[in-house]
């Protein structure tokens, strides 16, 4: 091989080398470029929206109206699906077995799911094996019984159940729900002792109250069956009177310091891209301020609350800290 040969040789070796190196310098490019693009379509096909609860509660009503406020700000559906199971838990917790978070299935989170860990052996965690979206609302629980019922106050309803104890049947939704560990705590306090029953939904526990086949239900969604004349509230566990009942008397006005703080907003599974939780973000953010949206929060006695994603990741930090102290000093025990 002469001179040239050997120049020439080097030359394409040379060039080779650099071929490869800017060819894998374009693909790491190319790695790079693709992700603010799959954001920037996001989305391109129908979300699914995962209620945690059976068909025909309060949520029902209240995210289908958000979810069509939504959709129209992200031009694709978001398609509600129900999952219910473990008190509200299970379905939100099926987020956390997903082996991708690409911003198409998103849950309702609630305390209940917040709290699971401290109550019993999870394989997921609710600050690791999610990604907070945005907070949305608060709830408001009352304690209702039947129109017909011979308890006319929540005092009255104490009495009797102190006089009575295990007798008089108490329902909520989940068998350790913040409503259900209140009823608890409150019952202790006055001295009575319920037969506490959990149902899977709203829906089924205000039928059964109405059909007399249990006696009370502590739990939120109450204001079109007392509306509807066909329940009698009889208190509230918030700290302050509702505007829309305002004869009504809280817990805590009647002697007993309990106000039940219930938050819910959404989530995905963790490792979800940032770009596509702002999307999401700020498209139910804009829901939030829909007219159907706020009345329909009035009709159930909600109210709403947003939080940013950062804020609602610090709300549930500090509510387990919270639960866990409020759990320690009540020595509730699921059974």
């Amino acid at each position: 091989m002469n001179a040239h040969d050997k120049t020439g040789a080097a030359g394409m070796h040379r060039r080779d080398a650099l071929g490869h190196l800017f060819g894998a310098a374009a693909a790491l490019a190319g790695v790079t470029a693709v992700r603010p693009a799959r954001a920037d379509t996001f989305p391109s096909k129908p979300i699914s929206l995962i209620l945690p609860f059976p068909p025909g509660g309060s949520f029902d009503p209240i995210l289908r109206t958000l979810c069509n406020a939504a959709s129209q700000d992200l031009g694709q559906p978001i398609v509600l699906m129900h999952k219910p199971g473990g008190g509200g838990v299970t379905g939100t917790a099926s987020l956390a077995t997903m082996s991708e978070s690409d911003g198409y299935t998103i849950a309702v989170m609630h305390n209940s799911v917040i709290r699971q860990p401290l109550l019993m052996k999870t394989a997921w965690d609710p600050l690791k094996d999610f990604t907070y979206v945005i907070g949305l609302a608060g709830l408001s629980t009352g304690v209702t019984v039947a129109a017909d019922a011979k308890w006319q106050t929540l005092t009255e309803l104490l009495a009797d159940a102190k006089a009575r104890p295990g007798v008089i049947s108490w329902s909520n939704v989940g068998a350790i729900s913040v409503n259900r560990i209140y009823a608890e705590r409150l019952a202790k306090a006055a001295g009575a002792r319920f037969n506490m029953i959990p149902f899977k939904g709203g829906s089924e526990a205000f039928q059964a109250l109405i059909g007399h086949h249990v006696d009370v239900y502590g739990d939120p969604g109450f204001g079109p069956m007392v509306t509807s004349g066909k329940v009698r509230l009889l208190a509230t566990f918030t700290e302050q009177r509702l505007k829309r009942w305002q004869q009504v008397p809280t817990v805590k006005e009647l002697g007993h310091d309990f106000v039940i703080e219930s938050a819910i907003g959404l989530v995905a599974p963790k490792n979800l891209d940032g770009a596509v939780a702002a999307r999401l973000h700020a498209a139910f953010k804009k829901a939030m301020d829909d007219p159907e949206f706020r009345r329909m929060l009035d009709e159930f006695d909600m109210y709403p609350h947003y939080r940013s994603a950062q804020a609602y990741r610090a709300y549930a930090e500090a509510q387990l800290v919270k639960e866990k102290a409020m759990l320690d000093d009540s020595g509730f025990k699921p059974e």
